[in-house]
């Protein structure tokens, strides 16, 4: 049986005092329809589990019915003395609910049939609350009545609208509000969160009575830096003999580093070139097979270049979970479980938008000066990079790093999880680097057990264990 939420003792309670279902609700409309986004047993669901959770809409904008899709998933155990999540996938254009709950950390993973589930050991619901949020509108089931409100989609927008999710989510989950308030992402959500970040920031300086109770963020496989992304992307495919000499040069010399969203004819042709030598390979993951059953749309994955959101406890890696969230959410009675708009609903779900990642709007070429503004502010700002993505990898991340020119507060070394090396790490004044070894762009898909322990560490603002410290315990 789920664990009785706040809100559901809350109305019990009301119900016993006042003798009447309608007299229970009818004070306190956000309780009724926090309730009413209240998720049972789900299609192809054969375990139990101790948690509530909850999916439903938020609207973000009346006038246009500008409305965001979310799945909340309480924690295991002793949900409101713990902090509450919010994890935010790329693209643009790409759905949290596909790859952050499905694949990634998420209790409720589906299996290779797409109709049924199995349970996630190293789901992050095991030390926290966490929303799944679709952003922007056209993404996953989030929409707008305004079929142009799709056409216009981009960074500042976005930012506004995910503060405005958030205002009205906890109006409808008020026992959350003073929850330590944490956002992480990954890929385009190097944009998303640091961006989401300062706008919090903002309106708490301008609301104190009102204020998110925000403690930090964290970011993986992050776009941060055109020209650093950029750089970096081409020396790690050179260094880790995907390209050739000959193509890394005429990378370097022919396509723009502060322009990657319009590259130029000669940087399209030389790209041409080195798709050809990576050969059918995921570039998300070197050294993870590709899914074969899907050539095509690994192939459109990579032509995205840097705009890209994607692109069991020893359970072989599966590279086919973009199709099984596919087949999973498209079926109707798992649209009706989780509380879908059927008419709002998109004609086919699909893990990414491409109208969406087409065309968005505004970009900025780096948020680097949001970091800094938010080291100067004191929240906690974690970065982890997977060392096997070839899209946005670990010498992208350490360059944009460098670039923020932080004192080094403990040096370069290595991490251990059960004696064995799990990654490296330094820690700066203001920012702390984890890379984890042999994860690729979704490094809780391909290491989920030292992703858990990357989230704990963070939570907790430890430092990542080292081998001495596992010896002496």
């Amino acid at each position: 049986m789920a664990q009785r939420g706040w809100s559901e003792i809350l109305c019990i309670a009301t119900l016993l005092l006042c003798g009447g279902f309608a007299t229970s609700f009818s004070t306190d409309p956000p309780l009724l329809q926090q309730q009413k986004d209240r998720v049972g047993t789900l299609p192809g669901q054969t375990f139990n589990v101790s948690f509530a959770h909850y999916a439903g809409y938020i609207t973000v904008d009346e006038n246009a019915e500008r409305t965001l899709f979310y799945w909340f998933i309480e924690a295991l155990e002793d949900p409101h003395s713990k902090p509450l999540l919010l994890w935010l996938n790329g693209g643009p254009g790409c759905s949290s609910i596909a790859y952050g709950q499905s694949e990634e950390i998420g209790p409720f993973h589906i299996n290779p049939d797409g109709k049924t589930l199995h349970p996630n050991p190293y789901s992050w619901n095991r030390v926290a609350n966490v929303i799944f949020l679709d952003t922007p509108v056209g993404v996953g089931f989030s929409y707008s009545i305004k079929g142009s409100d799709l056409l216009i989609n981009g960074d500042n927008r976005t930012a506004e609208d995910n503060l405005g999710f958030l205002l009205k989510w906890f109006e409808r989950f008020p026992q959350y509000k003073r929850n330590d308030f944490l956002i992480v992402g990954e890929s385009y959500g190097g944009h998303y969160v640091p961006q989401l970040s300062q706008v919090i920031v903002k309106y708490n300086s301008a609301s104190k009575e009102n204020a998110i109770n925000l403690k930090g963020f964290m970011v993986g496989n992050a776009l941060t830096d055109d020209y650093h992304d950029q750089l970096g992307m081409f020396e790690f495919m050179w260094s880790s003999g995907l390209i050739s000499d000959q193509t890394y040069k005429l990378l370097n010399q022919l396509c723009d580093f502060q322009s990657v969203e319009h590259p130029s004819h000669a940087c399209d042709k030389i790209w041409d070139i080195a798709y050809k030598e990576l050969g059918y390979i995921d570039p998300y993951s070197l050294y993870t097979p590709p899914c074969h059953g899907n050539v095509s749309q690994l192939s459109g994955l990579v032509r995205r270049k840097n705009r890209i959101g994607r692109l069991g406890l020893n359970a072989p890696y599966d590279p086919c979970t973009e199709s099984h969230s596919t087949a999973y959410f498209n079926r109707p009675e798992v649209q009706t479980a989780l509380h879908v708009d059927l008419d709002h609903k998109p004609a086919t779900w699909e893990t990414c938008s491409d109208v969406v990642n087409s065309n968005w709007k505004d970009s900025p070429i780096t948020v680097l000066d949001i970091y800094h503004e938010l080291i100067d502010v004191g929240l906690k700002i974690w970065v982890y990079s997977g060392n096997t993505d070839s899209v946005i990898p670990v010498t992208s991340t350490r360059y944009s790093i460098n670039a923020l020119k932080l004192p080094t507060a403990s040096p370069w070394r290595a991490w251990y999880d059960d004696g064995e090396v799990g990654g490296w790490t330094q820690e700066y004044d203001g920012l702390t680097f984890v890379v984890v070894r042999g994860a690729g762009h979704e490094v809780p898909l391909h290491k989920p057990k030292l992703a858990l322990t990357l989230f704990q560490n963070f939570l907790a603002g430890t430092s990542m264990p080292d081998l001495q410290l596992l010896s002496a315990s």
